[in-house]
């Protein structure tokens, strides 16, 4: 396991009036905004959308996401254009609130309007892992700004359903980075009486278990369209939990990471809730319908459908043992029923309950290693 830590310099004080560009208008980008916004910062939000962003800043209101809900009148919509170097450079704090998939090429545009001399605070709030590379954001962010600019990301994960984050229910998240500094300002940022953040160091732990538990979620879902109920969905949940755990500390993660709000939190939040999109694309499938029908109507990401491809790489790189993980791939991208999944699943001889592979740690040694040789 590691336990690293840098410190970065940057000019921010999150605890003043901040000034904040939001990059994505769907449900959670909105939330995040939406919460800043009336913890009086100023917020920017970019969509890439010209209808949005006319219609948000003509009724304060996203015809979209959370469309019932009266954002704060301290939010400005722009796009679709990406913001000019102008409005980065005037920024603070730049969140990240986009699909995995499609993060590499935002950074690639934004990394030349970026002043290095004045970092701004960076947070993502993405969970998943890249298709093809099997990256994480963190070496997402190496690759396409430098070790550096990785070094000082924030990234926050844990049980946060947005429809209850702007109706201020209380709710508790992760702020994890490799640079302890960052992580408490970006905790400062956020911190509310209804929004409470708990910081951390293992940003690699965090990320894994953000992107991990949508995998799981499919598969508590596709239980419960089954027809299965509760003995099952906690079978599910708890035999997850110990994959994700195995998983993450083959990688290089802290155990501890998964036993956390961005862990068994999130994993408990996801697989219990219709809300979940990764939970109503596993319920779909239980009730027999077919992935292309579900991806097509759902209305928006459910990024444990690409989750699950680079999770199987990962899976298969590292030896772990990872039945449940395994048999969502299969579902998904290699034909195999349902049913006949579960049934793989219950057939498996008796075995240990709970173990910690023997070799941990390689991919993370690599990430790290690139952090700390990328410009």
């Amino acid at each position: 396991m590691l336990h690293l830590s840098f410190k970065v310099s940057t000019a921010i004080h999150p605890s003043a009036k901040s000034r904040v560009l939001v990059l994505g208008a769907g449900n959670f980008g909105s939330c995040l905004a939406d919460h800043l916004g009336d913890s009086d910062h100023d917020v920017y939000i970019w969509s890439r959308d010209e209808t949005v962003v006319q219609y948000f800043n003509l009724h304060h209101r996203n015809p979209g996401y959370l469309k019932d809900h009266l954002f704060s009148s301290n939010i400005q919509a722009v796009g679709p254009d990406i913001p000019d170097r102008n409005l980065i450079q005037e920024m603070d704090v730049l969140l990240f609130a986009i699909p995995t998939q499609g993060l590499r090429d935002t950074l690639s545009a934004l990394r030349p309007k970026i002043d290095s001399h004045k970092l701004p605070l960076l947070i993502f709030v993405n969970k998943g892992i890249e298709t093809g590379t099997q990256a994480l954001t963190l070496e997402i962010i190496a690759d396409t700004c430098g070790g550096e600019v990785a070094r000082s990301a924030t990234f926050i994960s844990g049980p946060s359903f947005a429809k209850e984050i702007v109706r201020r229910q209380p709710t508790s998240v992760s702020v994890a980075s490799l640079c302890e500094a960052q992580a408490k300002k970006a905790s400062e940022l956020f911190h509310q009486p209804w929004f409470r953040c708990y910081t951390g160091g293992d940003p690699i732990g965090l990320e894994l278990a953000g992107a991990l538990k949508n995998v799981y979620a499919i598969a508590a879902g596709m239980s419960d369209g089954l027809g299965f109920e509760n003995n099952t969905r906690a079978s599910l949940i708890t035999r997850g939990l110990s994959e994700m755990t195995r998983i993450g500390t083959a990688y290089g993660a802290s155990p501890l990471t998964f036993l956390g709000l961005a862990g068994v939190g999130d994993l408990f939040l996801t697989c219990s809730s219709s809300s979940s999109r990764n939970y109503t694309v596993g319920y779909r499938l239980g009730k027999g319908e077919s992935l292309e029908t579900i991806i097509k109507t759902l209305g928006s990401v459910a990024e444990g459908v690409t989750t699950a491809k680079g999770l199987k790489k990962i899976i298969d790189e590292l030896g772990v043992d990872a039945p449940i993980a395994n048999g969502i791939y299969q579902v998904l991208y290699e034909g195999k029923r349902v049913q006949e999944g579960v049934q793989e699943l219950m057939s498996r001889p008796p075995s240990r309950e709970l173990d910690l592979p023997e070799t941990t740690g390689g991919p993370a040694q690599r990430l790290l290693g690139k952090l700390r040789s990328s410009k």
